[in-house]
């Protein structure tokens, strides 16, 4: 039997992303992202808003990028994987558990001020950054230029 394990979210940064780095040296990000759905109440009809809280984790550079460029309010579209943690409270004693989701890929929405934006951020990029590492897409080409052949696609394909 095939398993999926795909979260597709997009959402608003609850409070400022904290970066850590492992004992072994690797970066780790965790964050938070606000999630909102609205939906009409059947009994009174009217339109109600409902807010989900999800706590997110981001490892290497995606970490670092996230920490450096994302604040609190930040709007932020994220690809991941559902990851539940087990522990025993040290204070109480008693077992703990969290589910959060572990960042595969992202991308800036909304204008590079924070504000209200068509994705503008995310087509043109951030200064210092290479976004189309962070998606492995090819870079954008220049208008009006013909796209440059790829390596190994056979050009005789019909669609």
């Amino acid at each position: 039997m095939a398993n999926v394990n795909k979260v597709i979210l997009i959402g608003n940064l609850t409070r400022d992303p904290e970066l850590r780095v492992t004992p072994k040296g690797t970066p780790v990000c965790q964050f938070g992202l606000a999630v909102n759905r609205q939906f009409k109440d059947e009994a009174s009809g009217q339109t109600r808003e409902e807010v989900t809280f999800i706590d997110l984790e981001a490892w290497g550079k995606q970490a670092e990028t996230i920490a450096k460029f994302c604040t609190k309010g930040r709007p932020l579209y994220v690809e991941g994987r559902l990851k539940f943690d087990q522990w025993d409270d040290k204070t109480s004693g008693q077992k703990r558990s969290k589910l959060k989701v572990v960042l595969e890929n992202f991308q800036f929405l909304g204008s590079r001020e924070g504000g209200p934006g068509g994705g503008g951020a995310a087509a043109g990029g951030e200064e210092g950054i290479d976004q189309t590492a962070e998606r492995n897409v090819p870079p954008p080409r220049a208008p009006g230029k013909p796209p440059a052949p790829s390596a190994g696609i056979d050009e005789d394909v019909p669609f």
